[in-house]
């Protein structure tokens, strides 16, 4: 598999309460999308990036990180093939990300997703 993003996925009890600590103080003030469960803020000049979840609306855990990849099908195989545990089948979700997770051997679950063009 070969990662081109990681994007820590950070537990919060509300986005909107957050937002400000987040893009005020950090500075990660480019919303580049929000779900109302999900919400992605980056610096415009550096690209430092973080998501906030609330819970992940379609998956039975939250992930700590996502893993941005170009060939997602292919991670998929990968991890089946070295017998990793599959949390989230492969799957095309109706906000326009192909994803799966997949529990690393320390018990982190792991958001593998390539997003659509």
């Amino acid at each position: 598999m070969r990662a081109v993003r990681v994007t820590a996925n950070l537990p919060v009890a509300d986005i909107e309460s957050a937002r400000t600590f987040y893009t005020e103080f950090l500075g990660l003030s480019d919303e580049q999308f929000n779900l109302g469960w999900v919400a992605s803020f980056a610096s415009p000049e550096t690209g430092a990036h973080v998501q906030l979840v609330t819970r992940d609306a379609d998956a039975p855990v939250d992930s700590v990180i996502s893993v941005h990849t170009p060939d997602v099908e292919a991670a998929y195989d990968e991890a089946q093939r070295l017998g990793y545990e599959i949390v989230l089948p492969l799957r095309t979700e109706p906000w326009g990300v192909r994803r799966f997770f997949v529990r690393a051997p320390d018990g982190n679950v792991i958001n593998v997703v390539r997003h659509a063009d």
